[in-house]
């Protein structure tokens, strides 16, 4: 066996035993280590395309998953599996003697990718230290943002805002808005308050209102100026993993409230806002869940 070969071998080694090690902190710690599958991200997010973008330089710690390939490496692309050795050794031993390998083939979702074809060509250069790689990228278009930091845990979490924005199509309405919440249902609320809200427009106007106006009219009108409040008084300081959607459902909840005492029959949602987190700042209101 040459040097070349040796040193090949012991780096597919090393390789392996990073990636046990990892597993073990992994399940000590409860954080996923899994190398993310192209295939319940696409039915998850209900990706659009691909569109073929050419030949690029992709970085290495943006590539989180794979369309076949998510089970025999980990998410640092380390081998799981002993099966690939050669494969991998061989693909290293190129490194070794600089010899040039083509592109790998990605999908890119987001700011993140997916690899369809170069596995092992990806997990030799990680294991190098290689900041990027030559890739041909295709791209599938997701109507909410993904991150690098994406695992396989916030899927459910990314599902239900996709399929919000299906429904309610705010983000076309209103290019740019962001709404996310991490409350348990809290997609579906937000949906049953357009609802209302187009309902009690109608009845104003005496006149059927389109889904799409009273969409537009529920976030300028409710969503907009409560999201205002929410950031001026700095209360997500307090609540570092909550967002502004989450402190609205709250203060809609607490409108109500106010709405039933005398005098505040009128109280608006703003008002609602500020009496709501003077609350939770002087301690007359409970903690919230």
């Amino acid at each position: 066996m040459t040097s070349i070969e040796s040193m090949s071998d012991a780096d597919f080694r090393g390789a392996r035993a990073r990636a046990f090690f990892l597993r073990v902190l992994a399940a000590l710690s409860g954080h996923s280590r899994d190398l993310m599958a192209f295939e319940e991200v696409r039915e998850s997010l209900h990706l659009g395309g691909p569109v073929y973008r050419g030949v690029r330089a992709v970085r290495v710690d943006q590539i989180v998953g794979s369309v076949d390939r998510y089970r025999d490496f980990d998410r640092r692309f380390l081998p799981t599996q002993s099966r690939t050795i050669e494969r991998w050794t061989r693909i290293n031993r190129a490194w070794y003697r600089d010899i040039s390998l083509p592109p790998v083939l990605l999908y890119k979702v987001g700011e993140v990718y997916f690899v369809i074809d170069g596995n092992h060509r990806v997990s030799v250069a990680r294991s190098r230290g290689q900041e990027y790689i030559d890739a041909e990228v295709r791209e599938c278009a997701a109507r909410v943002p993904v991150t690098a930091d994406l695992r396989p845990e916030d899927l459910e979490r990314l599902h239900d805002r996709v399929e919000f924005l299906e429904r309610t199509r705010l983000d076309e309405v209103r290019p740019g808005a962001v709404v996310e919440t991490t409350i348990l249902g809290g997609y579906e609320r937000l949906v049953e308050h357009i609802a209302v809200h187009r309902y009690f427009m109608g009845v104003e106007r005496g006149a059927p209102v389109s889904e799409a106006e009273a969409v537009g009219h529920w976030y300028d009108r409710l969503l907009l100026p409560v999201s205002e409040v929410v950031r001026q008084s700095g209360i997500l300081d307090e609540f570092p993993d909550r967002t502004a959607t989450d402190v609205y459902l709250w203060v809609m909840d607490h409108l109500h409230f106010l709405r039933s005492r005398p005098g505040m029959e009128s109280a608006r949602p703003e008002e609602a806002a500020q009496d709501f987190i003077e609350g939770l700042y002087d301690g007359t209101l409970d903690d919230v869940d």
